[in-house]
Parts: C-alpha cells; structure tokens; sequence
C-alpha cells in the first residue's frame, strides 16, 4: 500500500535537527529486492534486501492487502521468519495496520497489548488467542513494540515516534509541515462517529479553541458546555462523538502537549510550567506527565533541551526505520 509505504518516509524524513541535518535515515527493504506490487497500478521497485535489517535500530512494517500465509494461518513463511531473524534483540519494531499481522505471527505481540485495523480484528483474535488486542484505538506502545490501526494512524504513530527520540518542537515542526495534526493520542477512538466538524450550533468547536487559549485558567467542564449553550450530558456526547475522546481526557492531554513545549523551548521554572500549562502545582505536573510519558519534567527537560543544544540523544539521532513491504510474489 504505497500510502502506508509513504506515510514512514514523509514523516521520518522531514525530521531535521537545529543544524540542519537529519535525524533519521530511512532505508526500504524487502525479502527479496526488485520489483513490489502495490494496490495502486503501479509497482515500487525496492534495492535493499533483508540484510538492511541487521543494521535497523527501528523496523516499521506497513500493511498489504494480498493474502499471505500470516493472515490465512497465523504464521510466518519461511523466506519472511528468515528475514525477521536478522533483526538484533532489542531493536524497535512498530507495524501500520495490518501489518500488525507479522509481528504477531512472528511472536512479538504475545501477551501485550496491540491493535490493527478493526475490519480485520475478528480474524486477528482468531489467529492469535494471546495477544491483548484493542481496535478502539489508534495506536499502541509497550515500548520496543508498537502497532497502529488504519492508514492514517499510521501518520500517528510515526510523530509518536519522531517525539519520543527528539521531543515535541521537533515533531510539531514536522506536522506544520504535512499539515496534519501534530499530536493525536494513541488513546484516541479509531472511529469516530463526525470526523468532519459541522457548521452546525451544536459543533463543539468553539469550546476547545477557548480551551487552548485558556489552558493556564481552570477549566470545568459545565465551564466548556456552557461555550456552546449546551447540556453538560449533550456537551460531553457531543464531545466524544467529534474528537474520540471525553472532554476532560482531552483536557489533560493538551495541558501535557503545553507543558512538554514550554519544558523543551522555554527556561521557565518548572512551577511556573505547571502554572502556565494548568496543572497549578509542580507535583501535578509532575504526576501528569510521569503517567503520560514516564519521566519528570526536570529529566524531559534535560534530554530534549540538550538535544536542541546540539548534544547527540542516546536514542535520537542514530535511530533509523526500516520499512518492510511485503515481498515480491512468486
């Protein structure tokens, strides 16, 4: 799928550091180089072949739609499990869509949580009993191993990724670029039920935009229902309905997103962070972030200011995805 294929060089390929170099470096491989269908009528033609795969620090696998013995048996075929072997314990493996499918075959989703494309949950379940899987969802992390659901989650995960290794300014430079939206948490529904926002009165639109222009006030939600002169019980179906999420998840989460930029761009105290992106205090910050990314604001501080000093991140900039299409038919 020459979409999915796209989405890991556009968006790892944009990634710059402050002097202008790049971050990652993107290499293409398959289980046998040459030429690769898609389901588009025309076909890649790939020149790396599985050995690029032992240099990987990270592996993305995207989907297919021709049937394989992985979907049909829940199995890897031989040519496939050789390649996969070649990748060095601890590299990050992530899939777009279904190719969740492989990395369950290969035995890396087992009793952890992973999602796909919710067309194909019914037969994901039935071929791998001990994977957690969640189709409400667009992506999950359980740290070296990441899926993604449809297409687009794809574009996701991928600035997921990109802000884990260098920060938050860095991938939101980059969806100002593509013009997408810089940060959709992977908790977000796959489906939500009015993706496009009507002009209607009862669009709460207008409530979020107040939101992240008020986000150092408090904020309640009979506060954000009353900005569209609704119910809090419709406000909040509403809500849900538009963005996937509950207003007060959704809350939370833009107080994080303006935390880690003020932590990465500003020298503000870190009380006055949590004041500014508002959380009130430095202990709620810090609990709010320790639960959305697992570190404090001082040591989030520490890595990615010192990246944007031009200091080497340890899991920055030597990271490179490979991107795995499936291989050539016979």
């Amino acid at each position: 799928m020459p979409l999915e294929l796209g989405i890991v060089h556009q968006i790892f390929g944009r990634a710059i550091g402050s002097d202008g170099a790049p971050l990652y470096d993107v290499v293409t491989c398959a289980v046998r180089p040459g030429q690769v269908r898609t389901d588009a009528d025309f076909p890649i033609t790939v020149t790396h072949g599985p050995d690029a795969l032992a240099d990987a620090d990270t592996v993305v696998v995207p989907a297919t739609h021709e049937p394989d013995e992985t979907e049909t048996e829940g199995r890897l075929g031989p040519e496939l499990a050789e390649a996969l072997a070649r990748i060095r314990p601890g590299t990050r493996v992530a899939s777009i869509c279904t190719g969740a499918f492989v990395l369950a075959a290969a035995g890396w989703l087992d009793g952890s949580r992973a999602t796909t494309h919710w067309k194909s949950a019914e037969q994901f379940r039935r071929l791998f009993p001990r994977v957690e899987l969640d189709t409400d969802v667009l992506y999950t992390d359980s740290g070296t191993v990441l899926t993604s659901a449809g297409e687009a989650s794809g574009i996701d995960l991928c600035l997921h990724l990109v802000r884990r290794d260098h920060g938050a300014a860095v991938a939101n430079d980059i969806a100002r670029t593509t013009v997408v939206p810089p940060h959709r948490e992977g908790g977000q529904a796959q489906f939500i039920l009015r993706p496009v926002l009507s002009r209607r009165k009862t669009s709460t639109g207008a409530a979020r935009s107040w939101a992240l222009a008020h986000l150092d006030r408090p904020i309640t939600l009979r506060g954000l229902a009353a900005c569209e002169a609704m119910s809090v019980r419709t406000f909040t179906r509403r809500f849900r309905e538009e963005t996937g999420l509950s207003p007060l998840r959704w809350l939370t989460q833009q107080r994080v997103a303006r935390a880690r930029e003020l932590l990465e761009e500003t020298d503000l105290p870190v009380d006055r962070v949590a004041v500014a992106a508002g959380f009130g205090t430095a202990v709620s910050l810090r609990q709010h972030l320790h639960a959305a990314i697992g570190v404090s604001p001082r040591a989030y501080r520490a890595t990615f200011r010192g990246c944007h000093e031009g200091l080497l991140l340890a899991s920055g900039a030597s990271k490179m995805p490979f991107v795995a299409p499936t291989p050539p038919p016979e």
